[in-house]
């Protein structure tokens, strides 16, 4: 991690589970991070944390709404006015609501296609420009996928999230290809955890908390610095490390997919 030290890194959805363990590993490692999210209040208190542990990094809040474009690239711009680019760029931000394929409603189908995939396709984009534009050739950029983007799950109330985790793993594997076309060395990774113990679930049934909080105690499951350790592993990779695995190193299923 030594070569990041420094440098710039972009965490959508910092402000709780896996984005801000995400974040605060990365400034425990001395990178510039900035941390966004629709509520930057949790992102602040964070990075208020982190200053007072003495880590090496700094936290950046910034408030973003990821369903809308103009707001992507208004933080953008902002980044290159600031901090000149990013350097690594994690597309953490995900939402799942309960609207199954034949009884769920529109908006809330819309609302899973603007954040899981339209926000991760335009940050690639903006972060794949910042990049060019200063000559970066050794950038990253890490999209946090999960096994749904790699099975369907028999419950319904999960199959369009599942669909577009589907499109994360084809993004991912699309953006490998056409940065091997470009010839340049910037790395994709998609990393597909199983269950994480978030507040995920209690957004998904938030109508039903009981339900949500037996989701987490079926099994044991991950935890969201298990998360955080996997992508600063990812990141600690050497730069000619092209590899599609399942890591045992965490005990859950990791596939990278690195240009």
């Amino acid at each position: 991690m030594e070569r990041w030290k420094g440098r710039v890194a972009l965490v959508t959805g910092a402000s709780v589970g896996i984005g801000a363990a995400v974040a605060r590993a990365l400034v425990q490692h001395g990178m510039k991070v900035v941390g966004c999210a629709r509520s930057v209040d949790k992102i602040e208190k964070l990075a208020a944390e982190c200053q007072s542990a003495g880590y090496p990094g700094v936290l950046i809040p910034y408030k973003c709404d990821l369903s809308n474009e103009e707001e992507i690239l208004s933080m953008f711009s902002a980044i290159k006015t600031l901090h000149q680019g990013v350097d690594v760029c994690i597309n953490n931000a995900g939402l799942a609501r309960p609207e199954p394929l034949l009884s769920g409603k529109t908006e809330g189908w819309r609302m899973m296609i603007d954040v899981n995939v339209m926000a991760v396709s335009i940050c690639t984009r903006e972060v794949y420009r910042s990049m060019k534009e200063r000559n970066i050739d050794d950038g990253h950029i890490i999209n946090i996928n999960s096994m749904n983007g790699h099975s369907v799950v028999p419950q319904s109330v999960v199959h369009f999230y599942s669909a577009t985790k589907y499109a994360v793993t084809a993004l991912t594997e699309g953006l490998r290809q056409e940065l091997r076309e470009a010839k340049t060395h910037i790395r994709a990774t998609c990393i597909s955890p199983g269950l994480v113990e978030t507040g995920f679930a209690f957004k998904l049934h938030d109508n039903d908390p009981e339900r949500a909080a037996a989701t987490y105690e079926s099994i044991r499951c991950l935890k969201a610095e298990d998360m955080a350790n996997a992508v600063i592993y990812v990141l600690s990779a050497p730069p000619h490390v092209q590899c599609q695995k399942k890591c045992k190193e965490y005990s859950f299923p990791v596939y990278m997919n690195c240009a």
